[in-house]
């Protein structure tokens, strides 16, 4: 690839300053530097972008088209910058104009596109798809507003609107004339074996294009973003009449549609305008994979042989009904043909095995917003139902459109994305479907980019990993085992150790000069960053935490290891159980930290607003990796994958993809802890199990004790009832039965941690075995065993 030099650079950036933003470098501010510098770097991708597209059609090749209602970009600068390899060109560039380039990159916003691990997975998954040169298009919904901005008030959550899109967004091109009309409600029409759907309603999707370019700035595919507007966005009557809101209701409706992540479901206004979201992403997709294959091969019979569509998660479930309704409906293809070349087309990627993450629908909205999508639901269950006449359950059941069963009966291939997730899927949620397609279902573990989450988000590591093996890991992961034989040298060990050390006093100074909070960084940074619920048990972290500060005030002399509790992670506007933990973890440090017997050895920080860039800055300076989720219920997780690479021992059950990362780093290099899945569901039907496990353990029975009688909420002593009695009762996610041996890892990490050069030794093999963990490996897997996809760079 042809490299930019300091010089190119430095006249491109101030080219786009002059022209582009009308601004001289005496007057420029910030937003202007990071503006510029994203369209000199963005020009090259651009290049690289057209080259892409332009084989793709020459060769004829088959495209994948994932879609996701999450894409958890973050910032794009910096990843522009590290796989176009322009790292010290552009810190050269920006120091001719005496800008600092880190003030330039933070100045960027988030792209709140996402929520949590199935965003970020899909993020990682479109940076692999470039950087092996697999053509592809990702499909999602520009939100303006994206998820929340959280705050804590009074130990609280606040969710506040997220304003990413309130600075200028320099990577997207709009599309205006890819518009796409999609409806909603109405009615169906028969006229012999024509059936027509006549919607009420209908809003216009706009198409904004994001290139994603791979490493090396070989290939860049396209990431094309939906936004709603209304079809007569003003009404000139109505203003003219005085009734100004009425004139502008149109374009606000619409609008609605594109402006927050996951609208709160709790009502029944929120559950409407979720599905309306599904159907206007999934729709708009498929007209535009339709337009753009028939503008190519004409013949719809032959859409699997040239087009893969993955359905991440159920979000997109509609996409099977909706392109039966475009081939039979609109396109005269008889159903039954139309229903095998839409299986043959689509794959369904699974992300929970608890059924009610499986998502359903009530008839009765379903039914109204989409009529004719329901009755081909109907017979799709009616297809499968005869083809199968043992089977036993139905897309429609108590009232629900179960849109897990439809995405499963709709799909050539469904995954799961870890061997224990894909193994527990046959025998819970997905169980009497599995025996009667024993071939459907297949495993693709995930995995992360190493090209963010370690070559940009931790250089002092990636630079020791280049200087010792070379750069080929970047792009094969699985190079980093060349790292083992260095592990035994004690000055390349001690370069390790410094690495990490270095990144947890930057971290520490972050946190004083942004939160004013400060800590010794020879603490164990103890990390626990995720979507909270209660499966993932961010209060088994935060109940030990209590018990373990009640011990060391017992003993305030003994021979502690400092520890730091650090948290993350936000909880659904909806979820009052999520957001009371949030709340206790808050309102327990706030005691904590104060305690001048005890504060030396332990701290907490509940860290707002978690989001891709506060990932970064905390993996690297991790030293204990969180991984505690109740055996069976996480799928597969990303963030342990990234915690290991960067050099973080897990703390962990043996769930989602924890066991594929303890049989690679190797179990002396993993704190095992808990359950398993099978030992989970045998002590479900123990009875009062809870109250078994606090009798055996006085820690734990001490621990609520405290908390029930307001120690950490004295003006409320109530306040935290519902979470002991939630936990002294039914306790359907087992903290109390893991609580002790909880306790006994925890307690293990304090004893390794004492020994630096052992820790030392446990981190850096977790970073050398955790190439398998590539979302370049994941990605190779979709191509082979569900996709049928090839690389154009092979």
């Amino acid at each position: 690839m042809l490299q930019l030099s300091t010089p190119s650079l430095r006249d491109s950036i101030l080219r786009h300053l002059t022209y582009s933003f009308g601004k001289d470098p005496e007057h420029a501010i910030l937003e202007d530097w990071r503006m510029a510098l994203s369209y000199a770097v963005r020009d090259r991708i651009v290049d690289a972008w057209f080259k892409a597209t332009h084989q793709t059609y020459e060769t004829g090749a088959k495209r994948v088209y994932y879609l996701s209602m999450e894409f958890l970009i973050g910032r794009l600068l910096e990843d522009g910058i590290v796989n176009l390899e322009l790292v010290e060109e552009a810190k050269s560039a920006l120091a001719e104009f005496s800008k600092d380039y880190n003030d330039v990159l933070a100045d960027e916003p988030d792209a709140a596109l996402g929520n949590g691990g199935l965003g970020r997975l899909a993020a990682c998954f479109l940076e692999s798809l470039s950087t092996i040169g697999c053509p592809a298009h990702g499909y999602g919904i520009r939100y303006e507003h994206g998820l929340f901005r959280q705050s804590f008030v009074g130990g609280r959550q606040v969710e506040q609107p997220e304003l990413w899109l309130g600075q200028r967004h320099a990577w997207e091109f709009e599309r205006p004339e890819v518009r796409y009309r999609i409806g909603f409600g109405g009615h169906v029409t028969n006229h012999g074996e024509t059936v027509r759907w006549h919607p009420a309603e209908e809003v216009e999707a706009e198409a904004f294009d994001t290139p994603v370019v791979g490493w090396k700035g070989r290939w860049a595919n396209t990431l094309r973003l939906w936004s709603g507007r209304a079809i007569h966005p003003f009404d000139l009557a109505a203003f003219n009449h005085g009734d100004y809101a009425a004139a502008a209701a149109p374009e606000a409706l619409a609008r609605t549609i594109s402006r927050v992540l996951y609208p709160d479901d709790t009502t029944e206004q929120g559950k409407e305008l979720r599905l309306k979201q599904e159907y206007f992403l999934t729709g708009a997709a498929l007209r535009d994979i339709l337009r753009r294959f028939n503008n190519q091969f004409g013949d719809l019979r032959k859409l699997p042989s040239k087009v893969a569509i993955q359905l991440n998660d159920t979000h997109p479930a509609i996409a099977g009904p909706e392109l039966i309704r475009i081939l039979h409906d609109e396109r005269g293809i008889p159903f039954d043909e139309s229903m095998d070349i839409a299986r043959n087309t689509l794959s369904y990627t699974n992300h929970t095995l608890l059924p009610e993450a499986l998502e359903s629908w009530g008839e009765a909205l379903f039914g109204r917003l989409l009529p004719r999508h329901i009755q081909i639901i109907d017979q799709i269950d009616n297809e499968h139902a005869n083809r199968n006449p043992s089977r036993t359950q139905s897309m429609r059941a108590d009232h629900q459109v179960k849109m897990g069963q439809l995405s499963f009966v709709m799909a050539h291939k469904v995954n799961g994305v870890s061997a224990l997730h894909t193994e527990l899927m046959k025998t819970t949620v997905f169980e009497e479907l599995h025996n009667l397609h024993p071939d459907r279902i297949v495993n693709q573990t995930n995995g992360v980019t190493p090209r963010r989450w370690l070559l940009a988000c931790n250089p002092r590591l990636a630079g020791l990993i280049t200087e010792s093996i070379g750069e080929v890991w970047v792009d094969d992961l699985e190079q980093l085992e060349k790292l083992e034989p260095y592990i035994e040298d004690a000055g390349w060990l001690d370069r390790y150790g410094k690495v990490k050390r270095d990144n947890k006093v930057e971290l520490s100074n972050w946190m004083g000069q942004a939160h004013g909070f400060h800590v010794d960084p020879d603490m164990i940074f103890d990390v626990q960053i995720k979507r909270l619920h209660e499966y993932k048990r961010q209060h088994l972290n935060i109940l030990e935490t209590i018990a373990h500060w009640l011990e060391i005030r017992d003993n305030p002399d003994a021979d502690w290891t400092p520890r730091l509790k650090l948290f993350a992670g936000k909880a659904a506007p909806g979820y009052f159980f999520a957001k009371d933990i949030i709340r206790l973890i808050n309102d327990a440090a706030a005691v904590i930290n104060a305690d001048p017997l005890t504060n030396k050895y332990l701290k907490i920080a509940f860290l707002p607003n978690y989001n891709v860039t506060l990932a970064e800055r905390l993996v690297p300076a991790a030293d204990l990796s969180e991984q505690i989720s109740t055996a069976g219920k996480e799928a597969s997780g990303t963030g342990n994958m990234k915690f290991a690479l960067n050099g973080a021992p897990t703390v962990g059950t043996l769930d989602g993809a924890n066991v594929e990362i303890r049989d690679h780093v190797g179990a002396e290099n993993f704190f095992l802890f808990g359950m398993t899945a099978e030992e989970v569901m045998e002590r479900r039907m123990v009875e009062s199990h809870a109250q078994k496990a606090i009798a055996a353990d006085p820690r734990l029975a001490r621990a609520l004790e405290v908390i029930r009688e307001g120690r950490f909420s004295p003006a409320e002593p109530e306040r935290y009832h519902n979470i002991t009695g939630n936990l002294e009762g039914a306790d359907y996610f087992l903290v109390c039965s893991d609580f002790s041996d909880y306790w006994r890892a925890q307690r293990e990490v304090d004893a390794a941690f004492k020994d630096q050069q052992g820790w030392a030794r446990m981190a850096a093999f977790n970073t050398a075995r955790s190439g398998w963990f590539s979302s370049d490996r994941t990605i190779r897997g979709y191509m082979k065993d569900i996709w049928d996809a090839k690389s154009l760079l092979d």
